[in-house]
């Protein structure tokens, strides 16, 4: 069954519940019964030995714990000798029996339907008299991983998280990311790495500090599985949706993780990894959303803390808090000393180039430019995200860049590398394919400048450039002009350290954006005075700052057709014209 249909046969529990719940709210039944099931499933074979064992190491006296685990083959086991099955047999007391079977979990998976507030939800329920319809519902759809694989399970939880966000109108995308990006960044990450990840019994942590249901982290095991099976990746997260965490939590729980390692709360404000640090980390943080609900404790650590802390470099504006998110990876990042980190971020266009010289935004990008942190940048066509159909970019950041790569940052112009999607899902008409994900992994990791021929034209267009980091640096001067008065002389300031020079006039006062790569004194010789020769820089206002103006850097200019071309044209258009007149007065 692939996880369309499956989904949809899930999706079908919401005629049981049409009358009784809202649309809004039937994901607070389905995805936790689905979860139930999922984990049932998994346990089902070893069941009767978990309970065997339980009753031997309690008669012994012994802590039966790690016994059950073993017993088990998970990381979570259920004591309880009920079964969604044998919860089938017994409809009048089927509330009690389910309470007394999800009791039964260990703590980890308690933890789980109480984060999906799964209790409210049975009572319910129970009092709508549809708690036995729908656990039996449940029952009889089969979640075993042989019949559905993790990976399909994970794209199901999507869909169904998917389904009810576009209902409530609620965020999609601030659950999910679409798996077709995730494989891309997962490529980008790992693709210098593959001598090193290919070593048996190789362990490398990884983490997203915006974990959703797991989808990113997810799809990175998968990757490093398929190319070494002997390889452990160990998997962190955070997440502050309760349910996404909860989903997130089981997820890892099948796949054998050390659940303990996701954690739930407020990346910004409560960080769940304090002090720990990453090989590899992965993130898509909601685009454009602000940050003012933790400002008092963010700009309590900017302040206090500096450099110390993680956002030393700078805050950007309270209504984006996008770059908080990559101040945060870059705290994370294992010392280059000790292996160093590369980790992947999805953001929008405005972490590229809003904010003037000397801003918080400049002053972040300074940071990560002036330290030799970003490898690369990749644009990806609109409509690739569930919510938005606005352009986004990957940026790539490590701080054990190659030694080809050291000063140096690629742009990757993919937005022509999609396509359409047979159905739309949300805002997502557009999917990249495996050949694309291919030639965008290539381009980055031969490290090479590339153009392709544009459609109906004979230029080419590029779509790899490399840049020194310094080219997108710049000083943005003070321009000052002296203050005249009623016959035209300049007015000398008379006491200070201005004394006796030209007073400045503040209404001709101007600025200019002075190439970093260029002397200034230079640049105002060539630009300024020419024009203005009674001109001088204030060079105690020069501040310097950085933006990566992307989509300028791919522009071709195009010009215009010529007048004669576009008269035939027009004379061949107006020639069919009369010939159709013709025609109909014959």
């Amino acid at each position: 069954m692939n996880h369309q249909s499956l989904s949809a046969f899930i999706w079908s529990v919401a005629d049981l519940l049409r009358g009784d719940y809202k649309q809004s709210e039937y994901g607070k039944v389905i995805l936790p019964f689905t979860v139930l099931r999922r984990l049932d499933c998994v346990l089902e074979s070893t069941k009767e030995a978990v309970l065997a064992e339980h009753a031997d190491k309690l008669k012994a006296d012994i802590n039966p714990e790690p016994f059950l685990l073993r017993k088990a083959g998970q990381s979570f086991y259920n004591l309880s000798p009920l079964d969604m099955k044998k919860l089938m047999g017994d409809q009048d007391h089927i509330r009690e029996n389910l309470f007394a079977y999800i009791q039964g979990f260990s703590d980890a998976v308690r933890d789980i339907f109480e984060r999906f507030d799964c209790y409210t939800q049975i009572e319910r329920l129970s009092k709508a008299g549809l708690l036995y319809q729908v656990t039996e519902r449940f029952a009889n759809v089969d979640l075993h991983p042989d019949k559905v694989s993790n990976s399909q399970m994970g794209l199901v939880f999507e869909e169904l998280i998917r389904k009810f966000a576009e209902i409530s109108n609620e965020t999609a995308g601030e659950h999910f990311t679409p798996r077709e990006v995730i494989r891309l960044m997962v490529n980008l990450l790992f693709i210098e790495d593959d001598d090193v990840l290919a070593k048996p019994g190789v362990v490398r942590a990884i983490y997203d500090p915006t974990a959703g249901t797991g989808g990113m982290l997810s799809v990175a095991g998968e990757y490093l599985h398929e190319h070494n099976p002997d390889a452990r990746l160990t998997m962190f997260g955070q997440e502050l949706n309760p349910e996404s965490y909860a989903i997130c939590k089981a997820d890892m729980l099948i796949k054998g993780q050390d659940v303990a390692n996701i954690t739930f709360g407020n990346t910004f404000s409560d960080d769940g990894h304090l002090h720990r640090k990453f090989d590899y980390m992965l993130s898509n943080p909601p685009f454009g959303v602000e940050w003012k609900k933790v400002e008092k404790e963010i700009r309590k650590e900017h302040e206090t803390q500096g450099y110390n802390g993680r956002f030393g470099p700078g805050l950007p504006r309270v209504s984006d808090g996008s770059l908080l998110f990559l101040l945060h990876l870059i705290s994370k990042m294992r010392p280059a000393v000790d292996g160093g980190s590369r980790f992947g971020i999805v953001l929008n266009g405005s972490p590229l180039f809003t904010g003037a010289a000397g801003s918080g935004e400049s002053e972040i990008r300074r940071y990560v430019l002036e330290n030799d942190l970003l490898e690369a940048i990749i644009g990806l066509p609109t409509d690739m995200f569930y919510n938005t159909g606005i352009s986004t970019y990957v940026w790539i950041l490590s701080n054990r860049k190659p030694e080809h790569r050291r000063g140096f940052v690629q742009l990757i112009d993919a937005s022509g590398y999609w396509q359409k999607m047979r159905k739309s899902l949300g805002s997502k008409r557009k999917e990249l394919s495996d050949d694309h994900i291919v030639e965008i992994t290539r381009l980055f990791g031969q490290f090479i400048e590339a153009s392709q021929v544009n459609e109906g034209s004979e230029s080419k267009k590029p779509i790899s450039r490399i840049f020194k980091n310094t080219d997108f640096g710049y000083h943005t001067i003070t321009v000052e002009r002296p203050m005249r008065d009623e016959n035209g002389q300049i007015v000398l300031a008379t006491k200070g350290k201005q004394k006796g020079k030209p007073q400045p006039d503040t209404s001709l006062r101007d600025t200019e954006n002075v190439p970093l790569n260029e002397a200034i004194e230079d640049y105002f010789k060539r630009e300024v005075l020419p024009h203005v020769p009674d001109a001088w820089i204030d060079h105690d206002k020069t501040k310097t700052g950085y933006e990566i103006p992307f989509n300028r850097h791919f522009y071709v200019f195009e010009p215009p057709r010529s007048l004669a071309e576009i008269d035939a044209e027009l004379k061949q258009c107006t020639d069919r014209i009369l010939t159709m007149i013709k025609g109909l007065s014959a």
